[in-house]
């Protein structure tokens, strides 16, 4: 179970952002991925956060209160 999460996310960059393209160049392929990453995190509901993008959770978790 440890490695589901990054499994699934690698599956997700390969057949939505590398598969789909021609990529020639590193450059090509780090443009793609960092387009791809910024959809990810900052535009694309998760489910596993009841729709909430994961940079949204992110942010909220470094606003809340921290425990003594």
């Amino acid at each position: 179970m440890d490695n589901v999460f990054i499994e699934r996310l690698w599956r997700s960059v390969k057949w939505e952002c590398i598969s789909p393209r021609e990529l020639e160049t590193g450059s090509q392929a780090r443009e793609a991925l960092d387009d791809w990453f910024r959809l990810y995190n900052e535009q694309r509901p998760h489910t596993a956060f009841d729709g909430l993008r994961p940079m949204e959770v992110y942010r909220d978790a470094q606003r809340a209160p921290k425990a003594a």
